[in-house]
């Protein structure tokens, strides 16, 4: 398939703005050195600067010198080799970024931030927000409860995107990539100081990608640019105004098949995992989606700092799409087929205060945070739906039109949300204990907008958080804490409200070690979360009712080494058994999907630093899943399957090609095919095929 022209219309572009950059300014040192300097300002999981070793939570960073050395182009694929994460429940699909912590799928969509504000999509709906890792500096998991800082979030964690900042320093980089599927793709970051004074700094970032799938006709493509200027007001007061600006005209594939006839055989034939069973003509997912925002931050003394941070997002989401819903009755080969169609249009604001101070009370020193946010989202959507006819799986023809088409829903979503929160994090000596409080008020409404009706939820929320963990001299540190969590969900009851939020509570111990004057890390952690008012029914036509709970209990081992100079080692396993604690639709006991129960990595990465190979790089990854339920009856399982990723990258300013460098990534070397994971006996998930990409990088 030929380059889109606006694919084109963007190398052009980015050509010109390398050309005029680098005409107007000297680089003062080379993006390497420059960006990968760069360090987190704030630890997600206490929304201030705390050490790995001396947070008591279960956490990890990941930094894009290692997401880009394996060649990852999602979120999701980035926490490929991070423990307590599946990454994997929807398989190829790469149009949302599914990430499953501890075990719980709820609200995994709505649980990630950026730059500290959460991305208000709506998870009710097919408006959930992506930001490609092109625009990131580093993604941090905060695995377990995280309500006291943040509001509404699923017990099994959050992920903190931090986006890349201006610099005071001259930097650059151009990346063109290739691969397989027609894969394309052009990148540039520009970042430098302004004016004479060098009080004000930019940042350009932006980027155009296009490729096929290995499902049929479905596409991918993306373009976004992302500008951001940071003022130094004066040596106290510093302002970022920033944007993120993102059209996916092609939102690639999003779809489940059968179990019986991708995981087993269906009278001795499998479904091919390349098999489209959808139309061309009503194949569609569009996604416009636009940020505004600031930072503001003021140091009042040494002890006190103030900030404000706020962020303005809107979107438009259309969606066209034929799916298979299990096998036709009689037929051995027919799927049955359905059509969803969705037209949304999303505003939501982020607004969070916060002010911090560190103080001493005798021989205690406290790091106090006081904040109050809130969050403000309104989507509305209209949902046409209808009848397909059906459509062989093993020898598929195409070019039906739909049989019926059914009433248009129209609905709005509305969510308000204000928090007032106080952590103290205390330091006696060796001992870190960290204190936290928020209370929450909640006001959710979904509006019929044809009839008018409403399902409302007015509901106040109380999270806390106490942590306790002593930090020995070597760097070893041992910790336990307790946290709590709230996720308000869109079930309705026998009356039309809507249920009250679910509320989950973790308990967790652990030891961290950090040896001194590295930046290696090695964590284990034991935790048990139970999810109450989980919404469940006794029938199927039955009304939800809030008397549901899941438990979810594990272990998950992680280290992070440089065990030479030139070898850097990255270890994961997680074991997770979450069941249906209580349940009133007959899976009392069993075990959820989404959730491997042992989950295992490995990612080694070598550098030559000498010789004939010297500028040479190359690294090889295991990533394991086992013991996946396919369906909440647990009355099949996911085949286990073990992928391996391979990179190869060479430093061709060895050539005497300053600033260039090449990068070879490949992923699921071996090809393998498998099935992710499964919803329901009705919708399993291939995996991707193998991934060859070749990126040529140029830095200055």
């Amino acid at each position: 398939m030929p380059t889109p022209r606006p694919l084109a219309l963007s190398i052009s572009l980015v050509s010109a703005l390398v050309t005029i950059h680098a005409q107007a300014q000297q680089p003062v040192e080379t993006q390497a050195e420059t960006l990968e300097g760069l360090t987190i300002t704030g630890q997600a999981a206490t929304k201030t600067e705390t050490p790995f070793v001396e947070t008591p939570q279960s956490t990890s960073t990941i930094e894009r010198e290692e997401w880009e050395s394996r060649g990852a182009r999602t979120v999701q694929r980035a926490l490929d080799y991070s423990p307590g994460v599946f990454t994997n429940q929807i398989g190829a699909s790469n149009r949302f970024d599914y990430l499953v912590l501890r075990g719980f799928s709820d609200g995994s969509l709505s649980n990630t931030f950026l730059d500290g504000l959460k991305l208000m999509g709506d998870t009710n709906s097919h408006s959930s927000m992506t930001v490609d890792p092109w625009f990131l500096d580093s993604i941090e998991v905060v695995r377990g409860p995280a309500s006291v800082l943040y509001g509404q979030a699923s017990p099994g964690g959050v992920v903190a995107l931090t986006s890349k900042r201006p610099q005071f320093q001259q930097g650059g980089e151009l990346r063109l990539s290739a691969g397989n599927n027609a894969q394309r793709s052009v990148a540039f970051d520009l970042t430098g100081p302004l004016g004479e004074q060098q009080r004000v700094a930019y940042r350009l970032v932006g980027l155009a990608s296009a490729a096929d799938t290995q499902f049929g006709p479905v596409e991918e493509e993306r373009y976004a640019i992302a500008p951001s200027l940071t003022w130094d007001i004066n040596d106290a007061t510093s302002l970022t105004l920033k944007a993120y600006l993102q059209q996916d005209p092609e939102g690639g594939y999003h779809a489940g098949l059968p179990y019986e006839g991708t995981v087993v055989d269906r009278n001795g034939r499998r479904i091919s995992n390349d098999f489209f069973e959808g139309e061309d003509e009503y194949d569609r997912y569009e996604r416009t989606q636009r940020m505004l925002g600031y930072e503001l931050e003021h140091r009042f003394s040494e002890a006190w700092t103030g900030r404000q941070r706020l962020n303005y997002l809107n979107s438009d989401v259309v969606l066209n799409q034929v799916y298979a819903y299990g096998w036709a009755p009689g037929s051995d080969s027919e799927l049955t087929r359905y059509y969803s169609g969705a037209d949304e249009s999303l505003e939501a604001w982020t607004l969070d205060n916060q002010l911090e101070a560190s103080l001493s009370t005798g021989f205690i020193d406290h790091t106090v945070l006081v904040g109050a946010d809130y969050q403000r989202r309104d989507n509305r959507v209209a949902w046409p739906s209808g009848l397909f006819p059906t459509i062989d799986a093993f020898d598929p023809q195409y070019g039906a039109g739909p049989i019926d088409m059914y009433a248009t829903v129209h609905e709005d979503h509305e969510l308000r949300q204000t928090g007032v929160y106080l952590q103290d994090q205390m330091a006696l000596g060796n001992w870190r204990l960290t204190l936290g409080g928020r209370y929450d008020w909640v006001a959710i409404t979904n509006t019929d907008l044809d009839t008018g009706d409403a399902s409302e939820l007015d509901d106040t929320q109380f999270s806390g958080r106490a942590g306790l963990l002593y930090l020995f001299d070597n760097g070893v540190a041992p910790y336990l804490s307790y946290s709590t969590a709230f996720t308000p969900t869109s079930f309705v009851d026998a009356e039309g409200d809507l249920l009250p939020p679910m509320e989950g509570r973790q308990i967790e111990t652990g030891l961290k070690y950090q040896p001194a004057g590295t930046r290696d890390r090695y964590s284990v952690s034991l935790f048990q979360i139970n999810q109450e008012n989980v919404g469940t029914k006794e029938q199927p036509t039955d009304p939800y009712r809030a008397v549901g709970e899941i438990e979810s209990r594990g272990l998950e081992l992680e280290a992070y080494t440089h065990l030479t100079d030139s070898l850097r080692l990255q270890a994961a396993y997680s074991y997770t058994d979450i069941t249906y604690k209580r349940d009133d639709e007959g899976n009392q006991g069993n075990r959820a999907v989404y959730a491997p129960r042992h989950q295992a990595s490995l990612w080694g990465h070598y550098a030559f630093q000498n010789g004939t190979l010297a500028g040479l790089d190359a690294g090889l990854g295991l990533r394991h899943y086992a013991d996946i339920q396919a369906d909440r009856a647990n009355s099949a399982e996911v085949s286990a399957y073990t992928l391996v990723d391979a990179t190869l990258g060479y430093d061709l300013g060895r050539l005497g090609l300053d600033g260039m460098s090449a990068r070879l990534n490949v992923t699921n070397l071996t090809d393998e095919e498998y099935v992710a994971s499964c919803n329901s006996l009705e919708f399993c998930y291939f995996g991707a095929e193998r991934g060859v990409l070749g990126t040529l990088s140029y830095a200055f």
